[in-house]
């Protein structure tokens, strides 16, 4: 019987950002969660065509935030709670939050943070 190396490291990359090489996934996500700076989650919404602003920014430092207390990026719904909670009730609107991060909020959101990408989303 042979054994196979883990599907993730199998399909992992090196990205160019800058002068810095970091490894993903093959979805994009960190493999080093190390690795993470402002700066390379600004080049990866750039590559993505956006540009992060001071509503981005407080998504992102709430899912590093609830990542460092739990361990893990919350999904959807969970992140819509959380954004009630920590900005308020009115920024607690799945469809702004897809605004700021159109490939799927908790996802996306999630891969700009540093963070693995969430258990629960498809």
């Amino acid at each position: 019987m042979t054994s196979k190396a883990p599907e993730q490291s199998q399909q992992a990359r090196m990205l160019t950002f800058g002068d810095r090489i970091v490894a993903v996934d093959a979805r994009g996500y960190l493999l080093d969660p190390a690795d993470w700076d402002r700066t390379l989650a600004e080049a990866m919404a750039a590559a993505d065509g956006i540009r992060l602003e001071a509503a981005h920014w407080q998504v992102l430092d709430l899912l590093r935030d609830y990542h460092g207390e739990h361990g893990q990026a919350p999904a959807m719904r969970l992140l819509v709670r959380e954004v009630a909670r920590v900005l308020g009730s009115e920024r607690a609107d799945s469809r702004a939050l897809y605004r700021l991060f159109p490939q799927g909020p908790a996802k996306q959101a999630a891969r700009y943070a540093g963070l693995p990408r969430p258990t629960s989303c498809i």
